[in-house]
């Protein structure tokens, strides 16, 4: 697909305005003289990349869009200039960024001269992102080297083209240098969505639509403070049994996070991940905000293990939430972190700690929900907040009962007797001063799911009007008390 067909695939018809001026450059070599004639007739284009300004269901954007039939897209002394005055001009006007790279690399007829404007480029892409303004990237295939080490893998979002061929080293380049093969799959957009490195692998047919809904979730900006109203308060029964709510934590049927999220937003965009980590931006309350969730396995669905990787993705995903001002909900419901060879050695330990400094430090506002199971680490990863909201039936424990009787009992007989001895209920986590809100269960679970969203809406909007060093103040205090008084 073309640059000009796929613009037409995206934008509003006739709504794209091109920025493109000539970039006056003068080339000794002939040979490379003739190239870029030969790419400029066959291709009607005068670089490998087109910038301008489009409308995308009416919301203005600003577009870099790459092609390949120009020299494989490889990008030379002029066209990154190209791409820079374009990304600097958004940030002027500020207007939301998509990228839409397909390369080889660096042009390697313009030598180092071209390489180091992987660097222009991504200071001017640097400036935009610290601007507050959204920069979104969709990979085609291919685009490898500089391109992909650089500005198009720099995107809040970064999209792929199914089967893309995306990554450093050329298959070429490798085995020449390496003597060997490179294995197809190594870089292909479907193993790196697997292991973490892109956000959604999207069809092109496909791609207009989650865009806009991106991008109208991205820009959006809250009417007023009007929270939902929520329903009639119920107390919460001081008397819970830590090991009934143990077990209904546990029950297949319990309300997931996906069932509430979905309820609670008007606009949910989840992004790829087969894991047990729900990454997704929002709308709850007109309001944009970043959301992760620990989401259990369906009933018939093999448990899947909340890993080191997943870890990664939270801090990427709040770190996101600082850059474009956006709150952080998190959603905790874990049975704990992956226990296995491969997370020893994948760092989980390093990964709780560091979204633990991670969350603590942010400026944005952060809301919890204890929804179900809070066991360990991974659990407590996502806990760092300025609220937290928990279910009447949701617990926190550094193990499982059954773990923790292990230690003390040296069985799993005592599970009971630790999970009511040890202050793991909503209710007790209250006194600790974690939990802020306790919501009141019922035997219909469509009454938590109304209680919790609407308390959630709520929480976001209460939150977002908080002068920030009020807000920021008050989690210090809190975070300098948990655990109750020494």
């Amino acid at each position: 697909m073309t640059a000009r067909q796929l613009l037409d695939l995206l934008v509003d018809p006739g709504s794209f305005h091109s920025w493109d001026e000539p970039i006056t450059t003068q080339y000794a070599d002939p040979g490379y003289r003739e190239a870029l004639a030969k790419a400029r007739a066959r291709t009607g284009l005068d670089e490998a990349v087109l910038t301008g300004r489009a409308l995308l269901d009416g919301r203005p954007i600003v577009l870099v869009a790459g092609e390949f039939g120009f020299l494989g897209g490889s990008i030379g002394v002029a066209t990154a200039e190209r791409i820079t005055r374009a990304v600097e001009r958004a940030t002027a006007e500020r207007l939301p960024l998509l990228a839409l790279p397909v390369s080889g690399g660096t042009r390697m007829q313009e030598g180092s001269a071209a390489f180091l404007c992987m660097v222009r480029v991504t200071a001017a892409v640097h400036a935009h992102r610290a601007a507050g303004l959204p920069y979104l990237t969709y990979l085609r295939n291919p685009t490898m080297g500089g391109v992909f080490a650089s500005w198009g893998t720099l995107g809040h979002l970064v999209l792929a083209e199914p089967a893309a061929r995306l990554g450093f080293l050329g298959p070429r380049v490798y085995e020449e240098l390496r003597g060997e093969p490179l294995p197809a799959h190594v870089q292909r957009a479907e193993t790196l969505a697997a292991n973490g490195r892109l956000d959604a692998i999207v069809p092109p047919e496909r791609l207009r639509d989650f865009l806009s809904r991106a991008f109208t979730i991205l820009t959006a900006r809250p009417a007023g403070a009007g929270s939902a109203p929520a329903p009639a308060p119920a107390a919460v029964p001081e008397g819970a049994d830590a090991w009934e709510s143990v077990q209904l934590s546990r029950r297949p049927d319990r309300l997931s996070a996906l069932e509430l999220l979905h309820h609670t937003a008007e606009s949910f965009l989840p992004l790829d991940g087969d894991s047990a980590l729900v990454r997704a931006l929002a709308l709850i309350g007109g309001r944009p905000v970043m959301v992760v969730a620990q989401q259990r396995p369906g009933p018939d669905a093999p448990a899947v293990p909340f890993t080191a990787a997943d870890l990664r993705a939270v801090r990427r995903q709040a770190e996101l939430a600082e850059e474009l001002g956006l709150p952080l909900l998190t959603v905790v419901d874990t049975s704990g972190a992956e226990l296995s060879v491969e997370a020893e050695l994948d760092g989980v330990a390093l990964e709780i700690a560091h979204c633990l400094t991670t969350l603590v430090g942010l400026r944005t506002p952060v809301l919890a929900v204890l929804l179900g199971q809070g066991s360990g680490g991974g659990a407590l990863a996502l806990l760092p907040a300025d609220r937290v909201i928990a279910a009447e039936h949701a617990w926190l424990a550094p193990l499982p009962p059954e773990g923790a009787s292990a230690i003390v009992h040296r069985d799993g007989d005592h599970a009971p007797q630790l999970a009511r001895s040890q202050g793991i209920t909503a209710t007790a986590l209250t006194s600790t001063g974690l939990v802020d809100q306790v919501v009141p269960e019922t035997d219909d679970p469509a009454d938590l799911r109304d209680r919790l969203a609407a308390a959630v809406t709520t929480a976001l909007n209460e939150l977002a009007e908080l002068p920030t060093p009020t807000r920021l103040a008050t989690r210090a205090t809190r975070n300098r008390h948990l655990g109750g008084p020494a």
